[in-house]
């Protein structure tokens, strides 16, 4: 058997697009391989599309977060095991996540998603016109996405607006590396008593929201239902504002697709294809084995967790084909960016909305968008658990 590789060199992502090159290796010749976690623990990482797909359909792998291994660290230091806290349902297995989960699918419809995209364009169009107002450059990320996404997710859930920015500090603490555990720890009590206080005044004024109807359902205590919003707020906001961050960045490198996109601006498939490529979700897709099991030639032990590369098994030459290329043609079907099994991104189409609007609303309004810097000089947040740019400085 190899040595383990450690977290560290499956951590370390320099490319604006592509993951190191070590798990596109990994991803041909040895997916599923041994990895050393922080703790000192040698479990496994794996970098095939089929093991990947696998592993996470498998109730043999658990995502409760207090028996598995953190994969990555804040500030070098270790994260240690956490708690399940009630309503925090991405952190159960089945039956406990599938009881919190149902209570939300009803939000996430395709009939609700089809009402959701008339707003978003309008969303869309008035956050750019707000930044056109500013001049003729801007960093796109502080002008436009960031601002989209936030109110998109807040008007879904029924936090007001004008209050977004009391919680909007949650997403970043909790997935930048960079960020002092303390701190971040801090940043989720300030956002947990926000929201807390929040279903009080929903409790007396409720709305046509996520939140009042959570609250009418009568199903849940009050601490649940703030779990559930401050988990649906994270995840929603932090992958949604990277996908189109990178989304972005990746027409405009790629001129030729810019070319296509602008030719044809509803394209689903493209909007697959640059999910597929950019693949946003980094590190914290792991699971703990319940039992022993065999897979992929090894024997995985009981208590040994598995880290599940999303980037580079939508990279895995064995499904897609010059995987390395940003291609609107090929056949996306079977692409991982919002993970698989049970734990699937539940907002993934209100995702594919507001990424699909923010993208035409940029190619159809601002004809001559550019970077205003070469790729290089972009800054790349790789060292988090979303990678996305710090900043995407654009001209038109």
């Amino acid at each position: 058997m190899s040595e383990p590789i450690t977290y560290q060199q499956h951590w370390d992502r320099t490319d604006h697009f592509d993951p190191p090159s070590l798990l596109l290796d990994l991803s041909r010749e040895r997916p599923l391989t041994r990895m050393t976690y922080p703790s000192g623990h040698v479990g496994w990482l794996v970098t095939g599309h089929e093991l990947s797909r696998e592993i996470l359909s498998n109730p043999v792998f658990s995502h409760n977060y207090g028996i598995g291994h953190f994969p990555i660290t804040k500030k070098g230091k270790q994260i240690p095991p956490l708690p399940v806290m009630p309503g925090m349902f991405i952190h159960m297995d089945p039956p406990d996540h599938t009881k919190y989960r149902k209570l939300l699918t009803g939000e996430f419809t395709t009939r609700r998603m089809n009402q959701w995209a008339d707003r978003v364009d309008v969303l869309a169009a008035e956050h750019l016109k707000v930044m056109r107002e500013q001049g003729t450059s801007a960093d796109l990320v502080a002008s436009f996405v960031r601002p989209l996404v936030l109110q998109v997710i807040c008007e879904l859930i029924g936090i007001p607006y004008e209050e977004c920015e009391k919680i909007a500090q949650l997403p970043d603490t909790s997935n930048d590396e960079s960020i002092e555990l303390d701190d971040e720890l801090a940043a989720g009590r300030e956002s947990f008593f926000y929201v807390r206080d929040l279903v009080q005044r929903k409790r007396d004024e409720p709305g046509d929201d996520m939140l009042s109807r959570l609250i009418a359902a009568g199903e849940l205590t009050d601490q649940e239902i703030t779990n559930m919003i401050l988990l649906v707020f994270v995840a929603g906001y932090s992958t949604t504002e990277a996908a189109l961050t990178c989304s972005t960045l990746a027409l405009l490198h790629h001129t030729d697709r810019l070319a296509e996109f602008r030719a044809n601006p509803r394209s689903a498939n493209a909007i697959e294809e640059l999910l597929r490529y950019t693949t946003v979700n980094q590190y914290q897709i792991f699971r703990t084995a319940l039992e022993d099991i065999e897979l992929g030639g090894e024997t995985i032990r009981k208590d040994d967790t598995v880290t599940v590369s999303l980037p580079a098994a939508n990279r895995d030459p064995a499904k897609f084909g010059c995987p390395h290329a940003l291609d609107f043609d090929r056949d996306t079907s079977g692409q991982m960016a919002f993970g698989y099994g049970v734990h699937m991104c539940l907002g993934q189409n209100l995702a594919r909305i507001v990424i699909g609007a923010g993208l035409r609303t940029l190619v159809e309004e601002l004809p001559g968008l550019e970077l205003a810097v070469p790729l290089e000089e972009v800054p790349l947040r790789g060292r988090s658990t979303v990678v996305s740019m710090l900043e995407l400085p654009v001209r038109w």
